[in-house]
């Protein structure tokens, strides 16, 4: 019997799904296009229909089905295009988004610093094909751009008329000479894609140890920044930092500074050069710029392209160059928001607490605050920082003077808000920020509280607590819970009140709003805020945050108001006269419960066996009312200009916050490095960062090609730590990461460990494998 046929069915049309997030999804349909939001399709387009798919973006960003980075994902484009396309959107509508592509008419296809770099190239007898080939475009457009080669000395006349009309016109900081209007770059896609690049600085110089040439341009106001030059070497001390560069660029520092800084040239070490060099620094714990007079320049400036690292007091003069521009905070905010476009996932839990600064200087600074690491107030400063779920920091604010989180934590939630958007967050923190006047007003803001309870609270009967286990973030946890609601504000605000038994008795009162989460969840994301308290301590040790980089002073508000030390000193007098009067109380309590009626039946004979006693009673009692009647008139807050004559000042915050920012980009390089580790590395969570620590200090050797800079590592202390650095590099050599600088794409690999000896050559594999003997048929 013959086999049976298949039955010539019509094949389904070609379809392809493509993911924006767990909520929406783009299909796509031969040449139509579908949104679908939560199974529903809510929109469709022809795929040539260009103002169409725009729509598309701004529609699933400005309805909140979507975060610009899905959405610029999803479709093929950029964030700066989404973001784009939203601007055109609210000023023109429709009509906004059908914008014709290409070059705007009259607009010069070149900027004037690329066109100074060409005529420089050629002042040097370079052919059109040697400067092709440096700035990596094609022949054709540099004979388009300057035409046939002239003779050398019409290029030295030329290169003479522009230094002398750099000399008689400087350009604006930040801006270079023939750059396109801050319009034309909002307005012109290709002109704003073009400044998100990192420009490539140009070079005179051909040995990349001697460096002179670039030095006297910069001498001469010539250079803003040198470029990167590497040269060959073997067994280079501490290559391994350069595996934290595709996160650092990641990060959005360089380009982020470059916008708000611009240029703090002319100088051999510039703006990215600076920039570079402090985050090497803080992942290789240099802690102090001091420090930096321990290391080689020559062989720490390697790292960086140069022959050799600034020196301590250029270090120190590029950063005050940078706090007078005073745009920490606000380089601050940019970072945080690019970080909540990478990483929106983790933002659903922030955590919220201040960092206190002590201060142990000679300045009369005015400022204090209470010490929880020495258990006693004296002049510091207080640091406010914002964590993510996972415990990295994603903002940090310098706080007001005196300020309890309290009164910090609104502004610091304007803040959260400018980043996150209109997404609702719970914020967690501590007891300091236990207000409930405040949390009413969180919760109208959109806001979801998580704290502890503060005060005396009913003790709960342990049989009342039920046994909760489960797994979370890839832990399980096991608490003895108890759940409840509890109302305040005269029961004007209901909240949600968790309860934990601990193994010793001790009960712990956890406060939220959140009723949709278990009570395991909560209990598990208040007590997650160590997290905060370890990143504290690890900041203090490996970064020294802690650190005073400023010596300079800045004038305080004078009329600041403080508590008044006076009225201080009198409640610490009237609590010691009080606890001396209960004293008496209680002993005049005990005679009279032990008087014996036999002998002293009236209270008139009590008095006068007691008269001792009773005239010490009473006159504690007076020198309790004194004290009250006295502190009833001295005033419970006084301004700053009141308790001295002298200047009030404060230390300056510029450059703290700055160096601050720096180190905190630096542990979220850290920080992502461990999550690429995390399934190459089984005790990750344990020895993840000291790992990144043997990898920044590993030797390697340095490969340079025309197009690429090979570092390769040596073997790590162990095998299993070797094949974890293995993987690390392949995953890194996929980002395609661009030397900072240059146009040098960095390639990472491990050497593979040499052989065991010349009696037992080849891994331990390969001599069980040669020495396996097969059995006999």
């Amino acid at each position: 019997m013959s086999a049976q046929q298949a039955l010539a069915l019509p094949l389904p049309a070609a379809s392809n799904t493509v993911v924006i997030n767990a909520r929406c999804s783009l299909r796509v349909e031969a040449d139509q296009r579908v949104i679908v939001v939560g199974g529903l399709p809510v929109h469709h387009y022809r795929a040539e229909d260009a103002v169409a798919e725009a729509y598309a973006m701004v529609f699933l960003v400005e309805s909140g089905f979507a975060q610009q980075m899905d959405v610029a994902r999803a479709f093929g484009r950029s964030v700066r295009t989404v973001r784009r396309h939203q601007a055109r959107y609210v000023q023109g509508g429709m009509a906004a988004l059908g914008r014709e592509e290409g070059w705007r008419r009259g607009r010069r296809r070149i900027s004037g610093q690329r066109l100074r770099s060409i005529e420089l190239l050629k002042s040097q007898g370079m052919s059109n094909r040697a400067i092709a080939h440096r700035l990596g475009v094609s022949e054709k457009a540099i004979r388009k751009l300057v035409g046939a080669s002239t003779p050398a000395e019409s290029a030295q006349l030329a290169f003479a008329g522009m230094t002398t009309a750099a000399a008689r016109v400087p350009p604006a900081a930040g801006v270079p000479d023939g750059a396109p209007s801050a319009k034309d770059r909002a307005g012109d896609p290709i002109s704003a894609a073009a400044d998100d690049a990192e420009p490539v600085p140009m070079s005179l110089d051909r040995d990349a140890s001697d460096r002179s040439l670039d030095r006297q341009l910069a001498h001469l106001g010539l250079l803003d920044d040198a470029a990167p030059l590497f040269r060959e070497g073997a067994s280079v001390s501490g290559v391994g930092v350069l595996l934290a560069l595709p996160c650092l660029v990641e990060s959005g520092l360089f380009r982020i500074s470059r916008k708000l800084y611009g240029e703090i040239g002319p100088a051999f070490y510039g703006l990215r050069t600076t920039l570079l060099t402090l985050l090497l620094m803080a992942l290789l714990r240099i802690k102090r710029p001091e420090h930096l007079k321990e290391r080689d320049p020559a062989a720490f400036g390697r790292l960086l392209g140069l022959d050799r690292a600034p020196e301590v007091k250029t270090l120190r003069r590029r950063l005050t160059r940078l706090a007078a521009h005073h745009c920490a905070e606000q380089l601050g905010a940019e970072l945080a928001r690019l970080r909540v476009d990478q990483r929106g996932h983790l933002m659903g839990f922030l955590y919220v607490d201040g960092h206190v600064r002590a201060y142990h200087g000679q300045r009369a600074i005015a400022s204090k605050a209470y010490v929880a690491r020495r258990h006693l107030a004296m002049p510091a400063s207080t640091d406010y920082w914002i964590n993510d779920r996972s415990g990295d920091p994603l903002l940090v604010m310098t706080g007001e003077v005196d300020a309890a989180l309290t009164k910090a934590l609104p502004g610091l939630l304007r803040e959260v808000r400018e980043l996150v958007g209109e997404r609702r967050v719970t914020i967690v923190f501590d007891r300091g920020g236990w207000s409930p006047k405040l949390f009413a007003t969180m919760i109208k803001d959109g806001f979801d509280l998580l704290t502890y309870r503060k005060g005396r609270c009913r003790r709960i009967h342990e049989r009342r607590f039920i046994r909760r286990h489960a797994e979370l973030d890839g832990y399980w946890v096991d608490y003895l819970l108890h759940d409840q609601p509890v109302r305040f504000l005269k029961g004007k605000l209901r909240l949600r009140q968790i309860t934990r038994l601990c193994d010793d008795g001790h009960q712990t009162q956890v406060i939220t709003s959140r009723w949709d989460l278990r009570d395991i969840e909560v209990a598990y994301r208040m007590f997650e805020r160590w997290r905060q308290e370890n990143f504290f301590k690890y900041m203090r040790e490996e970064f020294l945050l802690d650190a005073l980089v400023d010596y300079r002073i800045e004038p305080e508000d004078p009329t600041r108001s403080i508590p008044n030390p006076e009225r201080r000193a009198l409640d610490k007098e009237v609590r010691a006269a009080r606890a001396d009067l209960a004293k008496l109380e209680r002993e005049y309590g005990v005679a009279a419960a032990g008087n014996a009626e036999q002998r002293r039946p009236t209270m008139r004979g009590f008095k006068i066996a007691h008269g001792t006693l009773g005239k010490r009673l009473r006159t504690a009692r007076a020198r309790v009312a004194r004290l009250f009647e006295q502190r009833r008139d001295v005033a419970k807050r006084v301004e700053v200009r009141d308790l001295s004559e002298r200047a009030v000042v404060k230390l300056a915050t510029e450059r703290k916050h700055l160096t601050d920012i720096i180190k905190m980009v630096a542990y979220q390089a850290e920080s992502d490095l461990v999550m690429l580790l995390r399934p190459h590395y089984a005790r990750v969570d344990q020895e993840g960062r000291t790992l990144l620590h043997e990898l920044f200090a590993a030797t390697g050797d340095i490969h340079v090609s025309d197009s690429e800079l090979h570092i390769t590592l040596a073997p790590l202390s162990s095998p299993h730590r070797t094949l974890a650095a293995k993987a690390l590099c392949e995953t890194l050599d996929q980002t395609a990461t661009i030397f900072p600088g240059s146009r040098l794409r960095v390639r990472f690999s491990v050497r593979p460990p040499p052989r065991i000896g010349l009696a037992f050559p080849g891994s331990p594999v390969e001599r069980s494998n040669a020495t396996a003997v097969p059995q006999a048929p």
